[in-house]
């Protein structure tokens, strides 16, 4: 009997870490753009469903939600494996204040912007989902002659 006891109570735990996991949302990029002028390689990119449709019922009760973007700069080799030449995180939050109406959209790490409001959800996610001029790395500090690429996860 009391080895019932702990078997449930070893699955409640289970599910209480499960439950506590944070959602991964299947992000896709719909526009990006990168430019590599004579000073530094600059990324945009405009990704579709950053907040699910599911999510913005707790969204709209006052429950944050968080956007984790990471951009890669990678140098194709031929005949080996591809090199990692820098990564840049970007982190959002989207918040609902229940009280004004009004959507906030903060940066949290890998850039520095002044905190969006707003009172459509619309814009708020537009502006969650739009990263402009992401600067990546010097020109200088490329390879003239290789060939670059940009990974958004």
């Amino acid at each position: 009997m009391r080895a019932l006891g702990v078997r449930s109570s070893l699955v409640l735990v289970v599910l209480a870490l499960v439950a506590a996991v944070p959602a991964w949302a299947e992000l896709r990029v719909s526009d990006l753009d990168v430019f590599l002028n004579d000073y530094e390689v600059t990324v945009h990119v405009v990704l579709l469903d950053t907040i699910p449709p599911g999510f913005r019922e707790g969204l709209e009760s006052g429950i944050p939600a968080h956007v984790r973007v990471t951009v890669e700069l990678w140098r194709y080799n031929r005949l080996w494996l591809d090199r990692l030449l820098t990564t840049r995180l970007i982190e959002r939050q989207l918040v609902y204040n229940v009280v004004t109406k009004e959507f906030k959209v903060a940066s949290l790490k890998g850039e520095t912007r002044a905190p969006h409001a707003t009172r459509e959800l619309r814009d708020a996610l537009r502006v969650i989902s739009e990263i402009r001029s992401l600067k990546l790395t010097p020109a200088a500090a490329l390879d003239p002659t290789g060939v670059i690429y940009v990974r958004v996860h």
